[in-house]
Order: C-alpha cells, then structure tokens, then sequence
C-alpha cells in the first residue's frame, strides 16, 4: 500500500494568525476568527475536528456573520471576480453547515439526523442568500456546480458537510486574494490523506466523493477528463512510484471507491 504524505500542504500557524483575519476583509473575517478558534486539525493535518460546543458559545457571532452575507445583494455578488464570488459560496455553505448543526446539537450523531426517510437535510430551505431562501444543496449544487463560470472540481475539498468523511474545513475563510492557493492545499491536504485515498497493488481506492461528482472530474478542469487525469496534476503530492506514475497516466488503475463516514466530525 502507497501511503500519502500531507507534507508542506498543512496550514502553517501564521497563516491562521489575527494578522491574516485582518486582511481577509471585512466581510470573511469574523469567519476567519471563528473558525480558528473552533477548528482543530487532526489526522497529521489532513483532517479537523470542529468544536462545535465552543461555536455554540459564540453563535450570536456566528449569525453576525451570517447576517452579513445575507445582506450582500445579487447585483453586489454579479459585479465581483469570479474568485470573490466562489469564495464566499464556500464560505456561505461551511458557516451555514455549522449553524445546522447548531440547531440540534449535541443531540445529533450525524447531519442526516437533521433530515427524515423523506427530507433530506441538504435540501432544506433555510438559508437566506441573494435575495432568495435556499438550501445547501442550493448553494452547492446549483450556485457553484451549476454554474459554468467555475468550473473547478477542488470544490469538493472545500466545502464542509459536517461529516467525518468530508475533506477538512479550513481553519480560515476562503478568499479571492488566496482562493489558488486555498484550493490547491485542500486538494493536496484530501488526496494525500491515506485513509480515504490509497493505491494496492492495481486498485486505487478512492474517497466515495470521486464516485458522487466523477463528472466534475471529468469536465475539462486544466485539460482533464477523468478522475486518473484530474490524479495526475498532483502525482508529486502523491509521491508515486515511477511504474505507478505510468500506470496512473495510462489511466489503467482499477478504481474503487470506499465507504463513506457520516458520522459528525466533532471533537471527541
């Protein structure tokens, strides 16, 4: 089995600095502050675990926070970059996914216990965000993937369903200035994490997510049109053999997709 390194990709301390909350603007730096107070990187840093009892102690910052990116206008939100704009569609989606949380816990093992047979949680209309009452499927499905102006499968490592099996959330606000940045090292920090993505013998065992949105991977992300070729932009951060390098462009893996872990990503 090829075990993945996190290596440089983890987040170094001054990054998550007060000094850096102060320059994420105004409008993301009360996430900023929030989130690195609440997160806690675990798993050698390819993972976190969310304090959610300590966000329970300052949900009326939360909402603060909330209430600001629900007054942001859609004229407002058409006449930003197109990183300004994703960035605060992810950030909207992970302060809204705690707040969820918020409203049940600690009696919730999981996010789905906030839905039934019949509701998905994630399609709850609750969120008030351009104007219009949404849902977090919504936000994801809809503004982000539905749009053709993004087009940008490392999404997937960025937002946060509350879910041990999700990609880490970012123990910082998503910003345009750093959005590259930012999604580069969620994707390095996910793939290499050697207990959702690994390679045995000619199986490459991947992380369910790859199964659920392999059509995002497909789409043209950087010349890719396969789950193999999106693999093979970070195959220095996946630290492959040479014959592995070769199987993996020749796109000859037999891919496996693993279970995935519903359970709440609390601190234990």
């Amino acid at each position: 089995m090829v075990r993945f390194t996190l290596g440089a990709a983890i987040l170094s301390s001054s990054m998550l600095s007060t000094a850096y909350a102060e320059t994420a603007g105004n409008l993301h730096s009360t996430w900023t502050n929030l989130l690195a107070e609440h997160i806690t990187p675990i798993n050698q840093g390819h993972s976190t675990a969310v304090d959610y009892a300590g966000f329970k102690q300052q949900e009326a910052t939360l909402q603060t926070y909330l209430d600001k990116l629900a007054e942001t206008t859609q004229a407002e939100f058409d006449a930003w970059s197109k990183d300004k704009q994703l960035a605060f569609l992810i950030n909207a989606y992970n302060a809204w996914t705690v707040e969820f949380i918020l409203t049940e816990y600690p009696d919730l093992d999981s996010i789905k216990d906030l839905g039934s047979v019949f509701n998905s949680p994630w399609d709850k209309e609750f969120i008030p965000l351009l104007g219009k009452t949404v849902s977090l499927n919504d936000i994801e499905h809809g503004l982000i993937r539905g749009s053709d102006r993004y087009n940008d499968p490392r999404i997937h490592f960025a937002v946060n369903c509350a879910s041990i099996g999700c990609p880490a959330l970012r123990e910082e606000a998503y910003t345009a200035d750093k959005l590259e940045q930012q999604l580069t090292q969620q994707a390095v920090r996910f793939l290499t994490d050697s207990s959702r993505n690994y390679i045995k013998d000619n199986n490459l065992y991947l992380s369910s997510i790859f199964k659920w949105y392999g059509e995002d991977f497909e789409a043209g992300f950087r010349g890719t049109q396969s789950i193999q070729g999106f693999l093979n932009l970070y195959v220095d951060a996946l630290q492959l053999t040479e014959q592995q390098q070769s199987v993996l462009k020749a796109q000859k893996f037999k891919v496996k997709f693993l279970d995935y872990d519903w359970n709440l990503n609390a601190i234990r």
